[in-house]
């Protein structure tokens, strides 16, 4: 059984969407089990949620991007992850990550960034989306990766937008992202 872990913070609902999305295509994938970790309003994650990452094989972390970053909520999490870094408890664990902003980029890519630095910190093995791009002319705003990432799944909400106006497309990259990061874990027997 390969147990994966979806961390994330959602400031509006967008990026618990994705998460869920996520969740939904790792949990598709044979012989793996997959929780959901919130990261609360306040920066903190419960007892129960540290133990759920570190019994994780994988570990996928989500944020919105908010000015160029991570939410501080996610930042808080991350400073407090420096108990688990100590041990070297997640090193060799899989890693990837996803985000959500208002902008078609937003620089989402920072936030990415900022993800793989912390799961580098860690001695994780990173895993990107494996999807290429929708760029043709052809292409739909409702393409499968059509914003266009290699690094981790990303997404673009209108900032007037509710969740549930999310697109289709972006929730199936999120989906093929967590079924693949799903199956790289247990290609990697963890």
């Amino acid at each position: 059984m390969t147990k994966i872990a979806v961390v994330f913070h959602s400031g509006y609902g967008h990026t618990l969407r994705m998460a869920q999305s996520v969740a939904d295509g790792a949990s598709a994938a044979a012989g793996s089990h997959v929780d959901l970790v919130s990261i609360d309003a306040e920066g903190s994650v419960s007892d129960a949620g540290w133990a759920t990452l570190g019994a994780a094989s994988a570990i996928i972390m989500g944020s919105p991007t908010y000015m160029g970053s991570v939410s501080w909520q996610f930042k808080k999490f991350a400073d407090a992850s420096s108990k688990p870094w100590f041990g070297q408890a997640w090193k060799d664990k899989i890693f990837a990550g996803f985000t959500n902003s208002a902008t078609m980029n937003g620089d989402k890519l920072s936030t990415l960034h900022y993800l793989f630095t912390l799961a580098m910190q860690h001695g994780g093995i990173w895993v990107g989306t494996g999807q290429m791009p929708s760029n043709a002319k052809a292409a739909q705003r409702n393409d499968i990766n059509f914003v266009g990432s290699s690094s981790g799944a990303m997404a673009q909400s209108p900032s007037d937008a509710s969740p549930a106006e999310m697109l289709p497309g972006d929730l199936e990259t999120a989906r093929l992202f967590g079924q693949r990061v799903a199956l790289v874990a247990g290609r990697f027997g963890a």
